[in-house]
């Protein structure tokens, strides 16, 4: 199914000229190669709040144990390399979306109380924090502001990074304690390293059918669905261009949820006529992107 460009969504951004994906789209579990799970599960359960969905072999699900969704998975592989300091091509960060800013607030406090180390940014369309895991993994942890917040310049979601009001966050938070990830917590969006922002843009915003948002920002494009800030974002930020080995502690795999499988198919069937290879098995299908950064695409009902 091809989307109008026509349709009722936020003129926002730039369509792609082929399918579109649908506004409806969200982001699934990402899957995170570790050294360690004995190191890993702390922090993920302990200061994140994940809680242990399912364990098998040398891999645990984590995500909200009320919500049943699974949004990170760790798959031991030991002795994997930690991530450089001006990291590789494949992860930045992937970030963990609050309901709310109190919730942030809250978690704020937690990690400060536990001594943990983090940058913050405030983004416009939402305020953020940043830490790193025991393999340097990258994470963000944010609240959205209220979409009807978001300014909108020529077609482009308006986002900056300026500081971030922590004292505000943290009154909101009140004195209620973090207790874990609430219900309601999701995988808001991923950030690649890439090799070339054009070469991004032809994959995913061509191929995959993801709208252009922002790609004015210095070194960065940042696309979305359903006129999002972005589900996704692609710097060419990072100092070494190797991409992520084998051995080293990386992004696996990162995960898109169409409403049906109708989408799954043509989202696949685009991106094969882009000349991509896609490989498929009963309910989902994955592709690599040019840095070999796994996506894979799934129904809303195989969830």
């Amino acid at each position: 199914m091809t989307h109008s460009v026509s349709d009722t969504r936020p003129q926002v951004g730039i369509a792609p000229t082929g399918y579109r994906l649908p506004s409806a789209t969200r982001l699934g579990p990402v899957r995170l190669q570790v050294a360690d799970l004995g190191r890993s599960l702390p922090f993920y359960v302990n200061l994140l709040g994940l809680g242990v969905l399912e364990q098998t072999g040398n891999g645990v699900t984590l995500g909200v144990p009320s919500d049943g969704k699974p949004l990170v998975r760790l798959v031991e592989y030991p002795g994997a390399n930690p991530v450089p300091h001006h990291g590789r091509l494949g992860l930045y960060h992937f970030a963990i979306l609050l309901p709310d800013r109190a919730h942030l607030g809250r978690f704020i406090r937690h990690a400060a109380a536990h001594g943990v180390r983090m940058g913050s940014a405030d983004h416009l369309v939402s305020e953020a924090v940043y830490l790193n895991d025991p393999d340097g993994l990258g994470i963000e942890v944010y609240a959205d502001r209220p979409r009807e917040s978001w300014a909108v310049e020529r077609g482009q979601i308006v986002m900056a990074t300026e500081p971030l009001d922590i004292r505000s966050l943290v009154e909101a938070a009140g004195d209620t304690l973090w207790t874990g990830a609430p219900s309601g917590t999701t995988i808001g969006h991923v950030h690649l390293h890439v090799g070339d922002l054009g070469k991004a843009a032809a994959f995913y915003h061509d191929g995959l059918g993801f709208d252009k948002v922002v790609w004015t920002y210095p070194g960065a494009l940042f696309l979305s669905a359903g006129g999002y800030h972005h589900h996704l974002g692609a710097n060419t930020w990072a100092a070494r261009s190797a991409p992520a080995g084998p051995d080293d502690a990386r992004l696996l795999e990162w995960t898109i949820i169409l409403p049906d499988a109708n989408e799954v198919a043509s989202a696949a069937r685009n991106l094969e006529q882009k000349g991509y290879a896609v490989t498929r098995n009963a309910t989902s299908w994955s592709a690599p992107d040019p840095w070999g950064t796994s996506v894979r695409v799934t129904a809303e009902a195989a969830m």
